[in-house]
C-alpha cells in the first residue's frame, strides 16, 4: 500500500481533523476522513486504517468526558446501533459506498437546511423531549453507515441537534456513543478479513496525532460559546453530508 508525500499529508489532516471533530465538536466532522484517505488508497483500506485511530481517539475522549453523557440517550441509541452494525456487515460489499453515501448525504443536509431556516435556539433551555422512535432509527443508522464508511456522525447529530442538549452533554453523549460503536465493529472487521500488516503498520504510524487532535477539540470547544457551537456544527452536519453527497455522486 504506497502512498506519495501528499497523500500522507492529506492523511494526516484527516486525522487531525477527526480528532478536533470527535472530542470537540460532537462528531461533526468525522465523516470527512474516509473521503480523504480514500484520495490515496481503495476506501476498504481506509476504513481498516481508520477503525484503530477512532478507538484510539474514543479513549482519549471517554477520559475527558467521564460523568458527562445522557445516559438516557445513549440507552436508546446503543442497542439500535448494533443491529445497525450487524445489518452493515452483511451489506458491506453487497451495497455500494455510493449509494450509502448519497441517502445519508441528502438526509443529513435535508436536517440541516432544515433547523438553519428555521433558527433554532440551540441547546441552553431548549431541552426537548426524548423521542424513542427517532432515536432508534437515528442509532441503527449511525451503526449501518458507520460500519461502511464511519460515516455515522450525521445520524447521531441528527438525533442530539433535536435533544437540544448542553453543548457538554451532546459532545460527551457522542464520544461515548461512538467509543461503544466502533469497539461493537472490531470483531466484525476481523471477520470481514479487512485489517492486514500493512493497515496495521499505518494505523500506528498515525497514532500520535491522536492526542493532539482531541486537545485541539477540547480547547476549541472551550472556547466556543453555546448558541455559536450549535450554529456551527449545524453548518458542520451540512458541509459534511454535501461532501458525502458529492462523494457519491462523483463517485
Amino acid at each position: 500500500m504506497e502512498m506519495s508525500p501528499t497523500g500522507w499529508v492529506v492523511t494526516a489532516i484527516a486525522i487531525l481533523l477527526t480528532g478536533i471533530s470527535k472530542s470537540g465538536l460532537g462528531g461533526a466532522l468525522g465523516a470527512l476522513a474516509v473521503p480523504f484517505m480514500s484520495m490515496s488508497m481503495a476506501p476498504q483500506q481506509a476504513v481498516a486504517v481508520m477503525l484503530p485511530v477512532l478507538i484510539a481517539i474514543d479513549l482519549f475522549g471517554i477520559r475527558a468526558w467521564r460523568g458527562k453523557a445522557s445516559g438516557a440517550d445513549l440507552r436508546q441509541l446503543l442497542p439500535a446501533a448494533m443491529l445497525g452494525v450487524l445489518a452493515g456487515t452483511l451489506a458491506f460489499g453487497l451495497m455500494s459506498e455510493r449509494t450509502v453515501r448519497i441517502a445519508i448525504g441528502l438526509i443529513a443536509v435535508g436536517f440541516a437546511l432544515d433547523r438553519l431556516l428555521r433558527r433554532p435556539k440551540g441547546g441552553a433551555g431548549g431541552e426537548r423531549p426524548l423521542r424513542r422512535p427517532l432515536a432508534w432509527l437515528c442509532g441503527a443508522g449511525a451503526g449501518f453507515t458507520s460500519t461502511l464508511a464511519h460515516a455515522g456522525g450525521p445520524p447521531v447529530m441528527i438525533y442530539l441537534l433535536g435533544r437540544g442538549l448542553p453543548r457538554h452533554t451532546f459532545v460527551a453523549t457522542s464520544v461515548f456513543f461512538f467509543a461503544v460503536l466502533n469497539l461493537a465493529k472490531l470483531p466484525f472487521y476481523v471477520g470481514l478479513d479487512l485489517f492486514g500488516r500493512e493497515t496495521l503498520v499505518m494505523s500506528a504510524l498515525l497514532m500520535p496525532l491522536v492526542p493532539v487532535g482531541v486537545w485541539l477539540g477540547m480547547r476549541l470547544l472551550a472556547r466556543i460559546p453555546e448558541r455559536p457551537f450549535f450554529l456551527f456544527a449545524t453548518v458542520a452536519l451540512a458541509l459534511s453530508g454535501a461532501k458525502l453527497l458529492w462523494d457519491g455522486i462523483a463517485g
